[in-house]
């Protein structure tokens, strides 16, 4: 008995062993990738036949952009009939699109077709020489021939000799026909993007013309310190008009703590409201803040006292913010957008004693990385950097076990008998939970490593979005390739020749070393493992057809709706279109087409597979852009230099491949002078792709990136052409000012069909209660104030019968927005900055961009935008909503949360003939003037004097 439970654990223990170094031995087998095609394409067919079926009856989840979209971006409109998605996505052109969707969108697209155009070629390429040259070249050197697979046929394993001259030929054909597409493509792309340069919504943007300056030292922490650095980086003939970027405290942890418990209250007030007929017998509790004890108190009282405690505090901060205490970032906007670009270009190599950037769009910058110091940065850059390298090599041991035993729970069962025994008594089960655990466990894993690479370059000094999501791009690339690519494909190869070197380390290791042929086994490894990257590639269709259906969008909602407690905020949420996550797709694109190349030239198989996926998937996310998804924050095309530099790589890693391959089946044999000649043949590719990054960042990088390298004084018939009004409502101090300043607050929201509870809800509170959780600092004060439950721009109070206009007294109910049944749609809340802000970016696709800078009617300082013609305005009974927000109140007054603090007080409109940035800049030097003060003279320019301090007064 012993001896039987030593042998099986022997048995399992060498099992284990060798499903680690092969971990894809059972996946070779024909029927595996016939029910790889069944079970890809089968479910992935069905999938679009129930998208072709739903769409029409479904615009709220298949087409949420067209819906809530203005005119000028909104996609033609679609028939009613099953396919006719089709026809419309097809007859859209590319220059329709980049004013329906964006230029991000338009180059991502593009992208999408210079893949699928590349694997055709590649298709023709591999299958009309690999393939011959493999089944031919290998049958008459092998005896059992005819008991290969057919698939293990196509691989170069088993030819020998000068054959591989074809392999060294294809590596040529590979890369030239990669290089082609791509400078194909980059004249493309810089077409559209100087195109874009040229549209009326970049001229007039604000952020076309501004640059944003980091790393200030002291002395030129003024307004005029910031110009004499630009000029000191680059003359030019109109002098531009700066803002210094200033302290704003707390604030933005404040904002934060208080939109979080505006959020939580919601969810409490909701679930407590669930059903308005039948309250729980228990109010819902909570724990308290840190700094309240932590003990368990009543959700709905304390969160609503604490909501009211933090805007308190928010507006006596915002009070305290004066012009003193400049930090060390500051914006410098220019008349001509020509101008701002030459400097910019000027300081890209050596800023003058400071960085210099083109200014991203205000919304899109991380505030809280602009005044990070030089040294903080480097010492983030480096230990996250390390994290992030901890954290892929960490990823390898659970992603090489997940995929040894999730992907075929019978090798979980050669190591686990008892296991098996379940298993062979419930075959029927337990395959179902492989087809549903195996990928869900995948995508879980997976899930977070954007999130955490996002979170370590805000925290690492990222100055905004878009810079922040090219490099999670690069960083995600780099961490599929090894983990997914090179570790999952090589590891098996290395193992064996690592336990072939043990156990002959009596022959000596050097000698077991060269007996080994590492080189051999990696390539046979390699031959081995592309049958389930075939696989793989062929269930990329089955995700295409989930994205277009948008299965996990139905899922999802159908479980907030019927296992939780939506609050209003949540339900509005979810009918709003979802931004479109490109570092995402970029990611698994460009790892499509790594694996397409690299295993390609292996099994040509999974050329054709390849280029079929990305051929469906053009379709598919052509149709997505322009009706699901939006773009969150414009970069105008900013992905393409790195998109290329990936494709080279890519490409570099292919003819690795291929060079390994070559050289693998000559080492030891007579042909081994043969093969070294294929590879010194090969020796010019690396130098030939770096020729051609050379030859692409000469002719290409600059006019994508820079609108002019020439400031406008020194452009031919420049002087014929002036720009006044540009400069006139110039409001580079106004957009650019610290959201945290003016950003509005949010207001709960619950319901309408709850609104005759919260009477009851509130009842037992009175008036004395507002004094419990005054601000700490000032409780010990004379001048303590009692904290306010008036938080956010809506009213809702119990107003007296006998005296009109007067509140009762006794019951306090703080205000809330009621939301109708009817109103929980994204259509009626696009609009709102709290909601523009994260499924709209700057508001353009609505109609409401905030970056334009020569727009009639532009708010003035620390103001947010209100259209008078909203929704949300008053309505009489024949088109009033429910919601308290079209009901309550004169929306003429500055939106709750808008506060002019010391020292930022608010600008006169441009109808009163005062100018924004306060001041012209002479030529002769700089001094400036205001309309409503005396001339301060630019020699005399200190903490008390200088044009900064006066700027702002009325």
């Amino acid at each position: 008995m012993d001896l039987t439970k030593r042998e099986n654990g022997e048995s399992s223990t060498d099992r284990f062993l060798d499903l680690i170094a092969d971990p894809f031995q059972a996946q070779v087998q024909q029927n595996s990738i016939y029910a790889a095609v069944i079970y890809s394409f089968v479910v992935s067919g069905l999938l679009v036949v129930v998208f072709c079926f739903l769409r029409p009856r479904n615009s709220r989840i298949y087409a949420p952009r067209a819906k809530h979209a203005d005119e000028k971006h909104r996609p033609i409109p679609l028939g009613k009939k099953p396919f006719s998605w089709l026809t419309a996505v097809k007859d859209v052109k590319e220059s329709d699109l980049v004013e329906t969707v964006g230029l991000d969108a338009v180059v991502f697209l593009r992208f999408m077709r210079m893949l699928r155009n590349i694997f055709l070629v590649l298709t023709i390429i591999g299958c009309g020489i690999l393939i011959p040259t493999n089944v031919v070249g290998g049958s008459p050197f092998y005896k059992q021939w005819s008991s290969v697979p057919t698939l293990m046929k196509f691989t170069p394993q088993y030819i020998f000799g000068t054959k591989f001259w074809a392999f060294v030929i294809v590596a040529y054909l590979f890369q030239f026909t990669v290089c082609f597409f791509l400078w194909w493509n980059y004249r493309a792309v810089l077409k559209l993007r100087r195109t874009y340069f040229n549209t009326q919504e970049y001229k007039a943007s604000l952020h076309s013309r501004t640059l944003l300056l980091t790393h200030i030292p002291n002395a030129s922490r003024t307004d005029a310190g910031l110009v004499e650095l630009v000029e000191k980086a680059k003359p030019t003939h109109d002098m531009p008009r700066a803002a210094i970027g200033r302290n704003v405290k707390d604030l933005p942890k404040l904002i934060k703590t208080h939109d979080e418990a505006v959020r939580e209250l919601e969810k409490h007030l909701a679930e407590y409201l669930r059903n308005p007929n039948q309250l729980p017998a228990k109010r819902p509790t909570c724990k308290a803040a840190k700094e309240d004890g932590k003990h368990k108190v009543d959700a709905i009282d304390y969160l609503t006292d604490r909501v009211a405690q933090l805007e308190t505090t928010i507006k006596e901060v915002r009070e305290s913010v004066d012009m003193r205490n400049p930090m060390s970032y500051g914006f410098v906007s220019y008349a001509h957008i020509e101008d701002a670009h030459a400097v910019a270009h000027a300081s890209r190599k050596k800023g003058p004693g400071c960085n210099v950037h083109l200014a991203p769009k205000p919304h899109d910058l991380l505030w809280q990385n602009l005044p990070m110091t030089r040294r903080t940065r480097r010492i983030r850059a480096f230990w996250d950097g390390l994290w992030i390298v901890l954290f892929t090599v960490a990823f390898v041991i659970p992603n090489l076990l997940t995929s040894v035993f999730l992907s075929d729970f019978s090798h979980l069962g050669l190591v686990w008998p008892k296991f098996n025994t379940n298993l062979q008594a419930h075959p029927t089960g337990w395959a179902v939970a492989q087809g549903i655990l195996a990928p869900l466990v995948q995508t879980l894993m997976y899930m977070g490593v954007p999130i955490v690479f996002r979170r370590l370059f805000t925290h690492s000094g990222d100055i905004s979005r878009t810079s922040r999501e090219r490099h999670v791009t690069s960083r995600l690339y780099a961490f599929f390739v090894f983990n997914n690519l090179l570790v999952f494909s090589v590891f098996g190869s290395a193992w064996r020749f690592v336990a072939a070197v043990i156990a002959a380390h009596d022959q000596g290791v050097w000698h077991a070393i060269q007996d080994g042929h590492l080189f051999t086994k990696v390539m046979t490894g390699l031959c081995n493992v592309s049958t389930f990257w075939l696989t793989w590639q062929m269930q990329r269709n089955l995700g295409a057809a989930i994205d277009l259906s948008q299965a996990w969008i139905f899922l999802w909602t159908w479980i907030q709706r019927t296992f939780y407690s939506p609050t209003p905020r949540e339900l509005i949420e979810l009918s709003a279109p979802q931004p479109f996550p490109y570092a995402d797709y970029y990611n698994n694109y460009l790892f499509v087409a790594t694996v397409g190349m690299c295993m390609g030239a292996l099994q040509p198989i999974i050329l054709p597979v390849t280029a079929f996926y990305l051929a469906i998937d053009c379709v598919f996310k052509k149709y997505l852009l322009q009706y699901v998804f939006i773009t969150k924050t414009e970069s105008g095309g900013r992905f393409w230099r790195l998109l290329v530099n990936r494709m080279l790589f890519s490409v570099m890693f292919a003819n690795a491949v291929i060079a390994l391959v070559v050289g693998a089946q000559g080492v030891g044999s007579i042909n081994s002078v043969q093969n070294g000649n294929m590879l010194y043949a090969m020796a010019p590719l690396p130098f030939l792709l770096f020729g051609f990054k050379w030859y692409c960042k000469r002719a290409f990088d600059d006019k994508l990136l820079y609108y002019s390298t020439i400031p406008y004084s020194d452009l031919e018939g420049s002087h014929s052409v002036d720009h006044p009004k540009e400069r006139k409502s110039n409001r580079v101090g106004v957009r650019y000012g610290h959201p945290a300043l003016f950003k509005k607050l949010l207001t709960p929201m619950v319901h309408a069909k709850s609104q005759h509870l919260l009477k009851e809800i509130y009842g037992h509170r009175s008036n004395t209660d507002r004094n419990i959780f005054e601000a700490p600092h000032r409780r010990s004060t004379d001048r303590a104030r009692p904290a306010t439950l008036s938080y956010g721009d809506m009213y809702l109070t119990d107003m007296s019968h006998d005296q009109p206009g007067k509140q009762t007294q006794g019951g306090d109910i703080p205000n809330i927005e009621l939301v109708a049944e009817s109103d929980l749609d994204f259509e009626n809340f696009k609009k709102r900055a709290e909601f523009r802000e994260q499924f709209g970016g700057d508001g353009e696709l609505y109609g409401r961009p905030d970056d334009f800078s020569s727009r009639p009617g532009t708010p003035s300082t620390f103001t947010t935008l209100t259209d008078m013609n909203s929704p949300y305005r008053h309505r009489d009974s024949a088109g009033s909503r429910v919601s308290s927000r079209t009901r309550l109140g004169d929306m003429e007054e500055p939106e709750q949360g808008t506060s002019y603090p010391q020292g930022y007080q608010r600008t006169p409109r441009a109808d009163d003939g005062f100018q924004p940035m306060g001041a012209a800049v002479s030529n002769e030097g700089l001094q400036t003037t205001s309309s409503r003060q005396p001339l301060v003279s630019g020699d005399n320019r200190d903490e008390d004097t200088s044009y900064e301090q006066f700027r702002y007064r009325g």
